[in-house]
């Protein structure tokens, strides 16, 4: 872009971000009429007016802070002159106030998934190995190698084969009361909808979290007659575990020959599994952002949040997280609940994640990372604002705790901490078939588990990871695209990704992170 441009958010900001790469040096003059008095970086910030001393500094049309001293209209805006707001108060918040018109639905729109007993949708066929505690990790991984080597070609329908590593099970408070959050989220990613409802399991025998703990009778589905402890009314599904104290293991390839010999009977039913056309309603979809910057909120999220709003017209679940980048808006999200009941929700996630923060003598804007202020983004109420963004304006029809499984249809808040990688095992937990990740730092975030479609929020960083970015949103701020038309390309690529006919540039490569649980419990 040759002539200099900023880009305001709201009618009312005073502040606007610079849009040109490489940012403008003093002296430039905007077709506005505005003169920089000193250089300022792309995606940051321009006083469009003389700021006062305590005076309000708007984006969104929110206050993000407040000068610490008096900024002169044309000035460099960075966090460094600003004083953060409190937080919201959770008490008199609009309670399911917003009261939008039922959108038309989108009707036609179907991929080629895979159908599970219990109703889910894969967008993947892969043989998922649980783990019930870290000490097996190296075992299994070494058994996966060998599977993907020795047996995985002898299965052309089966995607690929993962162990669902962590850091759990052994050496914590296992009884204390939010010892429940891991344990379930582990469950709960066992049965993800990519999984085909095989269970495998991988002990040590001694942890803590025992498979029957972890694993409960009535928690696995009933796949095939050839993995029911009883017949009839009674029917329950067997746990399918491999102990490695168990006697009968003499030496380490006795271990690994035993991981083997049980993954080739899920390999046998997970490759008689034939893709099916179904409706765009099955897919299950987890938004997130990470190494965000200040065009976060004005490219790739805006245009999530429109491919949000037309999944939800197409009956597909959509989830947005990451507490402590929602927490500034949480006045606009209990507007939007459907009910009363999920705006209560929402605030009693809110409180308790406040008071998680408060035990560890921090607050939300311990959020922020150098990465984020390198971008442009000068503290964490700047950075919600371009968060929300990504739920679109769709009414919430519900929220889902951390590790519990998403039980509505329509837009969820699934209630997780900000953490790219424990953000992504729990919406992996609450049931997701497919993910949307955007970055405008740049990170290559990939999970194993499920397909992510990485979105860039410039232009100058998809060109640099052009084989690691698989849309563009930074055409947006180009001139180059609308918002409709990124969240319209973003729609069908979903659509090819979940029917296997395109991959991920994460898939392409493997790049796979570790799941994080998370664990506010005690470690012993």
């Amino acid at each position: 872009m040759s002539e200099p441009l900023f880009i305001t958010m709201h009618e009312r900001d005073n502040v606007a971000i610079v849009a040109n790469e490489g940012g403008q040096p003093a002296g430039t003059v905007f077709p506005s009429g505005l003169t920089l008095v000193e250089k300022v970086p792309q995606a940051h910030k321009v006083a469009l007016v003389d700021i006062p001393q305590g005076g309000e500094v708007l984006r969104y049309g929110v206050v993000i802070g407040r000068a610490s001293k008096r900024i002169a209209a044309g000035s460099w805006v960075h966090e460094r002159l600003l004083e953060m707001p409190a937080a919201r108060s959770l008490d008199g918040l609009p309670i399911a106030t917003a009261k939008p018109a039922a959108p038309q639905p989108l009707e036609g729109f179907t991929f080629e998934g895979y159908r599970n007993a219990d109703g889910s949708v894969g967008t993947r066929n892969i043989l998922a190995i649980t783990q019930t505690v870290q000490c097996v990790a190296g075992v299994t991984d070494f058994a996966v190698q060998r599977i993907k080597a020795e047996l995985l070609p002898k299965y052309p329908n089966v995607d690929d084969v993962v162990a669902l590593e962590h850091g759990y099970g052994c050496g914590v408070a296992i009884d204390a009361p939010d010892a429940v959050i891991p344990i379930r989220t582990l469950r709960n990613i066992s049965l993800n909808p990519n999984f085909g409802g095989e269970v495998m399991v991988v002990s040590l025998g001694c942890e803590k979290l025992q498979p029957e703990r972890l694993m409960p009778p009535g928690t696995i589905p009933l796949v095939d007659e050839r993995n029911v402890a009883d017949v009839g009314d009674s029917a329950e599904a067997k746990l399918d575990v491999v102990c490695l104290q168990d006697e009968a293991h003499v030496g380490f390839m006795s271990m690994v020959d035993s991981i083997l010999r049980q993954a080739e009977e899920h390999l046998e039913r997970l490759n008689a599994r034939q893709r099916e056309t179904v409706p765009a309603s099955e897919l299950v979809v987890g938004v997130q952002c990470g190494g965000s910057d200040a065009f976060s909120g004005v490219t790739a999220n805006p245009a999530v949040g429109f491919c949000t709003d037309l999944l939800v017209r197409a009956g597909a679940t959509v989830m947005f997280s990451e507490v402590t980048e929602v927490r500034d808006g949480i006045d606009q999200l209990t507007a939007r609940a459907a009910t009363p009941e999920v705006a209560e929700a929402m605030i009693r996630e809110m409180a308790w994640y406040d008071a998680y923060l408060d035990k560890g003598r921090v607050d939300r804007s311990a959020n922020t990372t150098p990465g984020n202020k390198k971008g442009g983004l000068s503290n964490i109420v700047e950075k919600a604002m371009g968060s929300i963004v990504k739920s679109g304006s769709a009414p919430i029809s519900g929220v889902v705790p951390p590790g519990e499984k998403a039980r509505q249809r329509g837009l969820l808040y699934a209630a997780t901490p900000a953490s790219d990688f424990i953000c992504g095992t729990l919406q992996l937990a609450a049931g997701m078939n497919l993910h949307v990740f955007t970055t405008g730092r740049g990170t290559p975030y990939g999970l194993a588990e499920v397909p992510v479609i990485k979105v860039a929020t410039r232009s100058e960083l998809a060109r640099r990871w052009h084989d690691l970015m698989d849309i563009n949103a930074g055409r947006i701020a180009d001139g180059e695209a609308s918002i409709e038309d990124i969240g319209w390309e973003m729609f069908r690529l979903m659509l090819d990704v979940a029917s296997g006919r395109k991959k991920t540039w994460a898939e392409h490569w493997k790049l796979h992170n570790a799941l994080v649980l998370f664990n506010p419990a005690p470690v012993t």
